[in-house]
């Protein structure tokens, strides 16, 4: 391999001559050989965005020339576009700041807008620290690009993902409205509803859970930026904050304000502990949805059977003929994996010590994970499984007939004490409930046949 020689104010180092990074990231793969988690994506991009903005916002302030300001434009374009994403190559694992990707983007930046300005023929050069970083502080510019990257996941990835999921309950829950089923409260039979309206519970669960999500995103929406170190802004220029917010802005759609308090944005992640929150609220109802639809489909001879899913795959190495519920097995999985970043992000975000947390990558690390996986799997639980619901309506039929829970509509006629008995001789002749009623002298047939009708029981909600 070749290597070009770089320096730092530690000396000098060995890079790779085909990577655009500089020395203090050469020192980070070196010294922090930790896991195999790299830095996402997400937070590159916003990353790219920040110091873009911040070029534009340097010049406006004079600070910088017109044709450094365009060579860091251009170069952060590129990371946005994804054409240098094999330059960040830094974990998760590293300081707890997150400096050394503030810095890994810098060098980037820095030696991929040099190389531009040479083709463009100035005689301008840029600096990682003086120019791409001018105004700027690790300590202000990793929680901007973490609000950016985690505002930016949940409004293009999560909500869509969900509105998705939601539209396909919805119709769902319309189409099923007049089949009447059987419910059922602490696995037993419970009186009657309709499938459509055990359907809407979930739809509405989503409902909820995106405006909890929705509303508890816009605290995010307030950025570190203008900070620098402490929170005093020092080496800033007055408004530096406001412009980069203006121009990040401007750039993804989606208003951001620098935040009117520095000293709580360095060192409090409270807001993302919030949304994180909401997104936890949201993976617990996906975790009782998925794991009713699959105890409604178990089977298809020995279970409840009352609706059928797709059948994608086999489901058995021995079994010939078995299919299972993998849809819902994979996104009940990414729960649990979620329930678990929600720990991690609520304890790391408790040890911000005096005017910074240093626990910044992990935080967005698990945050962007559950963002994807809870999207990804809710595209997939949706297309391979929600669309293909489909009631069975023998199965359906049969357990509203044979169900004791019936009695209940007799409450208002013969009393609590009176119902109960004749379910309890019911069950234990093995007779219907009918059979059961008649035998005590308590009902006549016409009078069973008026109390006991199931779709007299079902209510108008």
């Amino acid at each position: 391999m070749e290597y070009r020689i770089e320096h730092d104010t530690f000396g000098e180092i060995k890079v790779p001559a085909d990577k655009l990074w500089g020395a203090q990231t050469q020192r980070s793969l070196q010294n922090f050989k930790i896991g195999g988690e790299k830095m996402p994506i997400g937070i590159i991009r916003a990353f790219a965005h920040l110091k873009k903005s911040a070029a534009i916002a340097s010049h406006s302030h004079g600070n910088i020339s017109e044709a450094k300001m365009k060579a860091i434009s251009a170069a952060a374009e590129e990371v946005i576009a994804g054409q240098l994403d094999d330059h960040f190559p830094l974990v998760v694992w590293q300081t707890g700041s997150g400096t050394q990707s503030n810095m890994n983007m810098n060098e980037v930046l820095a030696y991929r807008g040099n190389q531009l300005l040479e083709e463009w023929g100035e005689e301008d050069r840029l600096h990682p620290n003086d120019d791409v970083n001018k105004s700027q502080s690790s300590n202000d510019t990793f929680p901007t690009a973490l609000h950016v990257a985690g505002v930016l996941a949940v409004e293009n990835e999560l909500i869509p993902a969900l509105d998705k999921l939601k539209e396909t309950f919805g119709k769902k829950s319309e189409e099923f409205m007049d089949i009447i089923k059987i419910g059922r409260t602490h696995l037993q039979d419970a009186t009657p509803l309709t499938l459509g309206q055990e359907i809407s519970g979930w739809h509405r669960m989503l409902e909820k859970t995106e405006k909890m999500i929705s509303d508890s995103v816009d605290s995010m929406k307030e950025l570190a930026i203008g900070g620098t170190a402490v929170g005093t802004g020092l080496n800033a220029p007055a408004g530096f904050g406001d412009k980069v917010a203006e121009e990040i802005s401007k750039a993804v759609g989606i208003e951001f304000t620098s935040a009117i308090n520095k000293f709580h944005s360095l060192t409090s992640y409270d807001e993302v502990v919030y949304v994180h929150g909401a997104i936890k609220a949201l993976a617990a109802d996906i975790m009782k949805i998925a794991n009713d639809v699959r105890w409604l489909a178990s089977g298809p001879r020995s279970g409840i059977g009352e609706i059928t899913i797709p059948e994608n795959e086999p489901g058995s190495s021995i079994m010939p003929g078995k299919v299972n519920p993998t849809q819902s097995e994979a996104i009940t999985m990414v729960v649990a994996q979620i329930m678990g970043n929600d720990a991690t992000i609520g304890f790391a975000a408790s040890q911000g010590n005096f005017e910074l947390n240093v626990f910044k990558p992990v935080i967005i690390y698990n945050f962007l994970q559950s963002v994807t996986l809870l999207s990804d799997a809710m595209i997939s639980f949706n297309d391979n499984c929600a669309i293909g619901i489909e009631p069975n309506r023998e199965v359906i039929d049969n357990h509203v007939k044979n169900s004791l829970m019936l009695v209940t509509a007799l409450n208002p006629h013969i009393g609590y004490e009176n119902a109960a008995k004749i379910a309890k001789a019911a069950h234990a002749a093995g007779s219907t409930l009918k059979e059961a009623a008649l035998k005590t002298g308590l009902l006549t047939e016409e009078q069973f046949d008026e109390y006991v009708d199931p779709s007299k029981m079902i209510g108008n909600s």
